[in-house]
C-alpha cells in the first residue's frame, strides 16, 4: 500500500487522471506514458515568462521577419517585371476611328493629291456618305492674323446659286418698312409688337433685319439674340435702310463668312443634290469675295489651304491656285 501512495503522488505531481480505484500497475503505466511525452516535447531554450524573451514577444519578432522577407522578395520581383521590354498598344489613327461608311468614301481620295476645284466638288457629291442631302462646306486658311483689326476679314455674299436652304427672314422696323418687307417674301415683318415675341424668349426665325432707327430698341436683347448670331450688324448686311433688298438678298442665299480665331474661314456652299457646277459657280463667287478683302498689311500667300468636305464625309484638298 506504501508503494500505490507513492505512485499516487507521483501521478498527482504530473497531473494524471488517476485515483486509488486504479491498480498499481495501471498508475505505473500513466505514469511512464507521462515521461515519455515529456522527453518528446521540444525544449524551448532562453524563454522567458515576459518581455523580449517571451513566447509571445518571439512569435511577433518571427512575423515581423517574414513579413519583410515576403516585401523584398516582392520588390525584387516587380525589379524584374520592370526590366522585361513593355509591349507598346499601337494607337489607331483617326481614319481608323471613323465609321464604316466614312472608311469607304475616303479610299476613293489620294491623301497626298492636290485636286482642282470642279474635279474636287464631283469627288466631294460621289463620296457623301450621309443619306440626306448634305451640305457642301468649303474651307479655306488664310494667311491673317485675326487678332489685327484689319486682318479679321469678315463679309456678306449672296451666292449666285443659293444655298439651298430654306430661310425664315423677320424684320423689325416701322409701318412704311414693314409693308415692303411683306412685299419681298418676309415671313415675319412687325414694329413694336415684334418686341413682345422677343419678351417671350420665342425666337422662330433665322434672319434678322433691321433699320437703324430701330437699332436702339433692340440693345436689351443682346443677350438673347447675340449668342444665336441673330443680333442685326451693319458689317453683315442685316441693319439697313433698303429693307427690301435686303431681305430678298436674305430669302436668295446671302452667307456671312468670317474669319475664326485660327485663321479659318468656314462657309457652307449649297447642297451635295446641286452638282459640280452650281457648288462650282458658289464656290467661285465665294472665293473672289475673300481675295477682294486681302487686307494691304499680309505679306506672302493668302491662302494657305484650300479643302471641300460633305456634311459628315471626308476633306478634299484643293489646289490653292484656284483661289489665287
Amino acid at each position: 500500500m506504501a508503494k500505490k501512495a507513492e505512485l499516487l503522488a507521483e501521478a498527482k505531481k504530473l497531473k494524471l487522471d488517476v485515483s486509488e480505484k486504479n491498480t498499481i500497475a495501471e498508475i505505473e503505466a500513466a505514469i511512464a506514458g507521462a515521461d515519455v511525452q515529456k522527453e518528446k516535447a521540444p525544449k524551448k531554450e532562453g524563454v522567458a515568462k515576459a518581455g523580449k524573451r517571451s513566447a509571445k514577444a518571439i512569435a511577433e519578432t518571427e512575423e515581423k521577419e517574414a513579413k519583410e522577407a515576403r516585401k523584398i522578395a516582392k520588390s525584387d520581383a516587380e525589379s524584374e517585371e520592370a526590366k522585361k521590354p513593355k509591349q507598346v498598344q499601337r494607337v489607331r489613327s483617326k481614319l481608323e476611328r471613323k465609321g464604316k461608311n466614312f472608311r469607304k468614301a475616303a479610299e476613293h481620295i489620294e491623301k497626298d493629291k492636290s485636286y482642282g476645284l470642279i474635279q474636287a466638288l464631283e469627288l466631294a457629291t460621289q463620296t457623301n456618305p450621309a443619306k440626306f442631302d448634305a451640305t457642301v462646306e468649303l474651307h479655306v486658311r488664310l494667311g491673317v492674323d485675326p487678332r489685327q483689326a484689319d486682318q479679321n476679314i469678315r463679309d456678306t455674299i449672296v451666292l449666285p446659286a443659293g444655298t439651298g436652304k430654306s430661310v425664315r427672314v423677320a424684320v423689325f422696323a416701322d409701318i412704311e418698312d414693314v409693308a415692303k418687307a411683306k412685299k419681298a417674301g418676309a415671313d415675319i415683318a412687325a414694329g413694336e409688337e415684334f418686341l413682345q415675341q422677343l419678351d417671350k424668349g420665342v425666337i422662330d426665325f433665322d434672319v434678322l433685319i433691321a433699320t437703324p432707327a430701330m437699332m436702339a430698341k433692340l440693345g436689351k436683347y443682346a443677350r438673347l439674340l447675340g449668342p444665336k448670331g441673330l443680333m442685326p450688324n451693319p458689317k453683315s448686311g442685316t441693319v439697313t435702310t433698303d429693307i427690301a433688298k435686303a431681305t430678298t438678298e436674305a430669302k436668295a442665299g446671302r452667307v456671312e463668312y468670317r474669319v475664326d480665331s485660327t485663321g479659318i474661314i468656314h462657309v457652307g456652299i449649297g447642297k451635295v443634290s446641286f452638282g459640280k457646277d452650281k457648288l462650282a459657280e458658289n464656290a467661285k463667287a465665294l472665293l473672289a469675295s475673300v481675295k477682294g478683302n486681302k487686307p494691304s498689311s499680309v505679306k506672302g500667300a493668302y491662302v494657305k489651304s484650300l479643302y471641300i468636305a460633305t456634311s459628315m464625309g471626308p476633306s478634299i484638298n484643293v489646289d490653292t491656285s484656284e483661289a489665287n
